[in-house]
């Protein structure tokens, strides 16, 4: 038989209780209780309560609620949580741990003051992070000697130190120590927790005294985490795990005394269960009971069924259990009023996940989405770690950007990283499916970023790059309109834009860009000139140029009928064609005496004149009324 000891300190502690017992209290009297974060750092114990109705939302998603009741966990949160939830008439449960709560005063009280804070801690713990939003004064934030040795030039000669409540007292210890020995004046509050020293004092202990120590927990429970620490300087052989069947029993095989401890996020029933096991039976029962245990239905766990009917709305598995399983259409898929008949059928293997036992009739409540979502994650990790481009179903556009569906997976597209330019409005991507690639992956947070954005910008500059090696001043192209402005438009070439200034949209005069060209236009320009990465066009093709042919138009002493466009003082500007205009000065316009050209002309008015001047090196024409009716008078008299 193995001796096996446990860790009197081990399991849930006071605030997890708390935070657990709360939102229990809170689901017998409503259908789904949302909670900001995990309410535990143990899977088994979220999805427990998931079951029963609990939502895990992040902050970006608690930011949007209206009306919802939410529960804070143990680990507290800063002031503007609770700014939000009164803006959002959003119902608070509060369950941060009263340890928590008097770090929240502290901190709050020292930097109103205007003291330097030094917290204690791991900066991206939820707990740290909500100690630092009641800080007034911006503290400084260590977890070593070493990362306080590089804080030291922003620290004041008086230091006001706490803790996280659930870091290694060690640890803590030895940086106030480092403080003290640098010659500051140090004012030290050791918030960790009573509980947490003395579960890692009595953690300690124990790994000096056995062969083989136990460490259960969830692996992204902070606090088993450092247990872990602690007993593996004690003890060489120790393993962390989060259930019986995570351990390979081979590793205890020649141990007499086996230790076990837990951390604050390890429900009892998982402690308990280890324990027995461990104590009542010899090693070869309890490699049989493990093996035989491997195929247990139980919350968390995963197994392989078959399909042996099939409803619109639900799916019966044989999981080979006294039961048989359910599952419904919210945890088959993420698509809404999905007709399961479509997609299954009866004889189809099915891998699922229990989330519970028993679902008050005997069944087994099954999900067939949450296994998809696991195994999703496993293969977003590796394009993530591989830069893999990957394509998703937009399911929802929200305020700030795009929720993305990758085989049961929600990634989220911010707004800043949906387009490479501004796009006010989202909504023509709804259901729609994009490439995307993550730059962002913490599921434990459950934060995917995706970057739409990264891979369109590449994509420009491999056009582009290709774009600038293949063309050169006069080549003629053809792109399409993409912006019009007041002083012209730019022109998307497929890789680069070029502008096409107002100057250059005609030979004539344009007085609105979006006269000439609208986007979406395909238009057809000229290269003009090529000046780093910028483009300028043009559409004044020279065998449209009317300077070309003016000669013989507009020769000396022809007539010629054009439209008054525009006045200046000293005459009037007549478009005799597009590109080609002359002028008829004041003096040339009648016999009588005329003070402004305006007083006797209108634009747009049609006149007839004589070309009494034409030159064209100048592109300069000079006409006149007057001229031609003394033409026409002497005509008259001969």
């Amino acid at each position: 038989m193995i001796e096996v000891e446990i860790d009197k300190g081990s399991g849930f502690c006071f605030g997890v209780v708390t935070a657990i017992e709360s939102a229990e209290r809170e689901l017998d009297n409503t259908d789904i209780l949302y909670c900001l974060g995990d309410i535990v750092h143990n899977s088994l114990e979220v999805e427990r309560l998931q079951a029963q109705g609990l939502r895990t939302i992040d902050h970006h998603e608690f930011s949007k609620l209206k009306g919802k009741k939410v529960l804070l966990r143990a680990h507290g949160e800063p002031p503007s949580t609770y700014e939000i939830a009164k803006q959002n008439e959003i119902t608070i449960v509060d369950a941060t741990c009263p340890f928590v709560k008097k770090i929240h005063r502290i901190v709050q009280e020292e930097t109103e003051q205007g003291h330097c804070v030094v917290i204690v801690g791991d900066e991206n713990h939820p707990e740290v992070c909500g100690i630092r939003g009641w800080c007034v004064r911006e503290p400084i934030i260590v977890n070593s000697v070493e990362q306080a040795k590089k804080k030291l030039d922003f620290l004041d000669k008086n230091v006001y130190i706490v803790a996280q409540t659930t870091f290694n007292d060690v640890k803590f210890k030895d940086i106030v120590e480092f403080f003290r020995n640098k010659g500051y004046n140090v004012i030290v509050y050791n918030t960790i927790c009573n509980a947490t020293e003395e579960r890692q004092r009595e953690a300690r202990a124990l790994a000096a005294d056995v062969d083989t120590m136990i460490v259960i927990g969830g692996k992204s429970s902070s606090n088993t985490q450092k247990l872990y620490e602690i007993c593996r300087r004690e003890c060489e052989n120790t393993y962390y795990i989060q259930t019986l069947v995570d351990l390979d029993l081979t590793v205890i095989e020649s141990a007499k005394r086996v230790g076990i401890t837990a951390g604050a996020s390890t429900p009892n029933y998982i402690i308990k269960e280890v324990h027995d096991s461990m104590s009542e039976l010899s090693f070869e029962e309890l490699l049989k009971q493990s093996e035989e245990n491997g195929n247990k239905i139980r919350v968390g766990s995963v197994v392989e069924g078959k399909v042996i009917a099939v409803k619109p709305e639900e799916i019966i598995v044989d999981i080979q259990y006294k039961a048989d399983g359910i599952v419904t259409r919210n945890e088959y898929s993420s698509t809404p009023n999905l007709d399961l008949t479509t997609v299954v059928k009866v004889g189809d293997p099915i891998k699922v996940k229990v989330i519970k036992t028993n679902d008050g009739e005997g069944q087994v409540l099954l999900s067939y989405k949450r296994v998809a979502a696991d195994e999703s994650y496993d293969k977003l990790e590796e394009a993530y770690n591989n830069g893999e481009v990957l394509t998703g179903k937009v399911t929802q556009v929200v305020d700030g950007g795009l929720n993305v569906v990758v085989n049961e997976c929600k990634v989220f597209i911010p707004a800043s990283l949906v387009s490479d330019t501004f796009e006010k409005d989202l909504t023509k991507y709804q259901d729609q499916d994009v490439e995307f690639v993550l730059t962002e992956f913490n599921p434990k947070k459950r934060r995917v970023i995706g970057n739409r954005k990264q891979l369109l910008v590449a994509k420009k500059a491999e056009l582009a790059k290709k774009l600038f090696e293949n063309i050169k001043v006069g080549d003629v192209v053809e792109g399409t309109v993409k912006n019009v402005t007041s002083f012209g438009a730019f022109i998307d070439l497929g890789g680069a834009d070029g502008l096409l200034h107002i100057s250059e949209m005609s030979w004539g005069r344009v007085n609105d860009p979006s006269s000439v060209v609208k986007v979406g236009d395909v238009v057809k320009t000229f290269i003009k000139d090529i000046n780093g990465e910028k483009i300028a066009l043009s559409m004044k093709f020279e065998d449209e140029n009317p300077w070309v042919k003016a000669a013989d138009k507009y020769a000396i002493g022809n007539v010629v009928t054009g439209k008054v466009v525009r006045f200046a003082s000293f005459g009037a500007f007549v478009e005799l064609e597009p590109g080609v205009d002359g002028l008829l000065h004041v003096s040339q316009i009648s016999k009588e005496r005329v003070e402004k050209p305006e007083d006797v002309l209108k634009v747009g008015q049609e006149i007839t004149a004589k070309v009494v001047d034409f030159k064209a090196a100048e592109k300069k024409i000079s006409l006149s009324i007057r001229a031609l009716d003394d033409a026409q008078e002497a005509s008259e008299e001969e």
